[in-house]
């Protein structure tokens, strides 16, 4: 629009300079071309707005036609145990994310996965919620092969937190419910009484505080904080926790830990975790590099024992 406005003024200003148009012409001509322009600026963002609306279809419609999980199985007994017996897993077949991976969660213990990134700690995780099933090998929940499990009655002994909290657009109630629909507002307060975020809320308009997109309105340890009471609700016997102080500050980090120790109090908790501060409670730390495990102990054995290790808690002064 702007470039041909200047045409115009260029052109239309070296004609009225010739005398071959009037001053009145021109100005007239400039009108008529912003009103004929703004109509087709409509249209060509309409046509862009369609464009951007048919690509997000194509997605809608790719996600949808994608194969519903495998609804069968058996129900699963209540237990907070769960082994990994020679288990191997491989996202394209090719290069394995885990490799002959074992190792025993007892109940009522909290389990620290630890490593570089990229070692397959969060695809240790993805496999005790059945998101997949081991390439080779067996995972147990309790006494029962997890695989013969219903994956309904798998994911509802465990309470998984996602590195990227994910709060929804919606109330601090809405969210709370996803895990427990029938959960009472007292319910509700008790949960974020247990993570220190009653304040917060009260202070606005209670359970009925609107978060925005993405719980966009809290921070990011609120916003962890908020996942774990909504984990609380399911009340399961399990707690899987992914990288759940990675993006917070050192005060948040410390609310976060208490949140997770008093939510573990009688559950069984198993945390993946770069910064070692977050484990050093724990009672059995993994150390998991080139997807297999590499040592394990609790953190003083590991000191002692494990090179790299000794290389991690070194870099965060741990040791």
């Amino acid at each position: 629009l702007q470039g041909s406005f200047l045409i115009v003024l260029g052109i239309g200003g070296a004609r009225v300079a010739t005398g071959d148009i009037s001053v009145a012409d021109l100005v007239s001509f400039v009108l008529y071309m912003f009103m004929a322009s703004m109509p087709l600026g409509t249209i060509f963002s309409a046509i862009t707005t369609v464009r951007q609306a048919m690509g997000a279809i194509d997605r809608i419609n790719a996600v949808m036609d994608e194969p519903l999980e495998d609804a069968t199985g058996t129900d699963a007994v209540k237990s907070s145990a769960i082994t990994f017996d020679s288990v191997s897993f491989s996202y394209d077949e090719k290069k394995p994310v885990l490799n002959d991976v074992s190792f025993t969660v007892a109940p009522g213990t909290k389990t620290a996965l630890v490593g570089p990134s990229g070692g397959g700690k969060s695809t240790a995780l993805a496999l005790m919620e059945r998101f997949y099933d081991p390439t080779s090998g067996t995972i147990y929940l309790g006494n029962q092969d997890m695989s013969t499990l219903s994956r309904e009655s798998v994911r509802s002994m465990v309470g998984y937190v996602e590195q990227e909290a994910a709060i929804l657009a919606g109330t601090v109630r809405e969210n709370l419910q996803l895990a427990n629909s029938s959960a009472t507002d007292e319910q509700c307060w008790e949960a974020l009484d247990q993570v220190n975020l009653r304040d917060r809320f009260a202070d606005a308009e209670g359970l009925d505080t609107t978060l925005g997109d993405r719980g966009v309105s809290l921070s990011g340890g609120q916003r962890q904080r908020l996942a774990l009471a909504r984990m609380l609700l399911m009340d399961s016997p399990i707690l899987v926790l992914d990288e759940p102080t990675s993006a917070v500050d050192s005060q948040n980090e410390q609310l976060i830990l208490d949140a997770i120790a008093a939510a573990g109090e009688d559950k069984t908790v198993i945390i993946v975790a770069h910064r070692l501060s977050t484990v050093t409670d724990a009672d059995q730390i993994l150390v998991i590099d080139e997807h297999q495990i590499q040592d394990r102990g609790t953190h003083e054995e590991l000191l002692e024992s494990s090179k790299l290790y000794q290389e991690l808690a070194s870099r965060q002064l741990l040791a």
